[in-house]
């Protein structure tokens, strides 16, 4: 795993240096409680994901117009966007992030290997709701102080979305001021995905805290499979950017529960 979390961090590290978070306008976030929205939904609670490229899929989607690509996420029912502003690696971009943001009322996520407050800085500048942070680059030492991100993110008026994928990590995500415990079912260290994570970590869990299941759900009976292992919600990117329909694969998906 620390190859690819370094590889990660050195990209952050450079996208800082590059001005990449140097944002100029301020925008309003979602006037939307997602938590609550996710907890009094009858259907599928989905937080779906605009992103053209990652380490493991390379090129996912042409890049396009990503304005299109949130409304019609919107109209199959997604309850938030994760919006991907890394550059390198993953072809995000902050100006993708700010046009949507300008164009859309639900809450939007920074999704981003977040390793400074000028990153939050931004996320805030950009109107954003929720950040993300990966348990992994803590407990493994590529950045410090976990709980002064957190912090710094909510005296700012945003919220954490906290990413694990062991049961280590998980209980240590569980024990921070994070909003919404994310379950990462991708091994980042040999990039496989396998949906039984969700189900091992969330064996015997007893906490209240909204868990999120991420990476590797294509279908109704996953999201299904996930909700009964314990999922709140569910975070969607490369089975939908893939589709040559959005809306309609996006509405499958919401609509298995």
């Amino acid at each position: 795993m620390k190859n690819v979390l370094e590889k990660l961090v050195v990209n952050s590290r450079k996208a800082i240096d590059n001005g990449i978070y140097d944002i100029m306008e301020t925008l309003p976030k979602s006037e939307i409680d997602l938590e609550e929205s996710i907890r009094n939904n009858v259907h599928a609670s989905l937080i779906t994901e605009i992103k053209f490229s990652s380490p493991a899929e390379g090129n996912i989607r042409q890049i396009s117009d990503p304005l299109q690509i949130a409304e019609s996420m919107i109209s199959g029912g997604a309850k938030a966007l994760s919006v991907l502003t890394q550059p390198y690696l993953f072809h995000g971009s902050p100006e993708y992030f700010i046009k949507i943001r300008k164009n859309v009322k639900i809450p939007l996520l920074m999704k981003d290997i977040m390793i400074d407050k000028i990153q939050i800085d931004a996320a805030k500048k950009m109107g954003a709701d929720y950040f993300l942070l990966i348990q992994a680059l803590f407990d493994n030492d590529f950045v410090s102080e976990i709980d002064e991100l957190i912090d710094y993110g909510h005296k700012n008026g945003l919220k954490i979305l906290l990413e694990s994928h062991t049961k280590a990590e998980f209980d240590n995500a569980v024990k921070t001021n994070a909003d919404i415990i994310g379950i990462n079912n991708r091994n980042l260290d040999t990039l496989e995905i396998n949906l039984e994570t969700t189900k091992q970590i969330l064996e015997n869990y007893q906490e209240s805290k909204m868990i999120l299941s991420e990476s590797g759900i294509k279908s109704a009976e996953d999201v299904k499979f996930l909700r009964d292992c314990g999922a709140d919600a569910f975070l969607i990117g490369t089975s939908i950017m893939k589709s040559s329909d959005i809306q309609n694969s996006v509405s499958k998906l919401v609509n298995a529960i």
